[in-house]
C-alpha cells in the first residue's frame, strides 16, 4: 500500500471521546455511534474554534499498541481547547512524523482495510496519536474521501 511522510506540527483536536478496543468488533461499533451522534446533532457547528471543515477521528491514549486500549476522539481541528462545549473532550496531538496513506475503494469498508493494513505491517510505530482525516462536503457518506495518518519514528 502506498504511502508518504509528513512532518506535521502540534495542533487541536476537539470532539466526542470513548475509551475502546479492536478485540471482537468493539472499536467499529464504538466509534461508529460516535460518528452517528456527531453527525446527526451537529455537534461540529458547536465547536467556534473550529479550523477547516474536516472530520477527525484521533486515536490516542494507548494502553500498549493496537491490541490494547485507547482512546478514540471524533472531532474537528481546532485552534485551541481552552473553553469547550460540555461533553466535548480536547487533545493536544503532538508535532511529529506520520506516515500517510490514502485509503481506495468506498467508505467505510476502505478505512478498515487500510488499519487492516497497518496492523499486520512492521511499521515503527509511536503510539502517540494516529488520526484520520475525513472530507465530508457535499459527497455521499460511500464517497466520503479520507487519509490516515500514523505516528512514526
Amino acid at each position: 500500500m502506498d504511502y508518504e511522510i509528513e512532518n506535521l506540527p502540534m495542533f487541536y483536536i476537539a470532539g466526542l471521546a470513548i475509551r475502546t478496543i479492536n478485540k471482537d468488533g468493539q472499536a467499529a461499533n464504538d466509534i461508529g455511534s460516535l460518528w452517528q451522534r456527531f453527525t446527526q446533532e451537529n455537534l461540529a457547528e458547536k465547536l467556534e474554534d473550529r479550523e477547516g471543515n474536516e472530520l477527525y477521528c484521533v486515536y490516542t491514549d494507548y494502553e500498549s499498541d493496537h491490541n490494547d486500549y485507547y482512546t478514540a476522539i471524533l472531532g474537528c481541528k481546532v485552534s485551541s481547547i481552552e473553553y469547550l462545549p460540555e461533553g466535548f473532550t480536547g487533545k493536544a496531538i503532538p508535532a511529529g512524523k506520520y506516515r500517510v496513506f490514502t485509503p481506495v475503494g468506498k467508505f467505510p469498508a476502505n478505512i478498515g482495510a487500510t488499519w487492516q493494513h497497518i496492523w499486520q505491517s512492521d511499521i515503527q510505530r509511536t503510539y502517540t496519536a494516529d488520526f484520520d482525516v475525513y472530507d465530508t462536503a457535499g459527497k455521499a457518506f460511500e464517497d466520503i474521501e479520507s487519509k490516515v495518518y500514523v505516528a512514526v519514528d
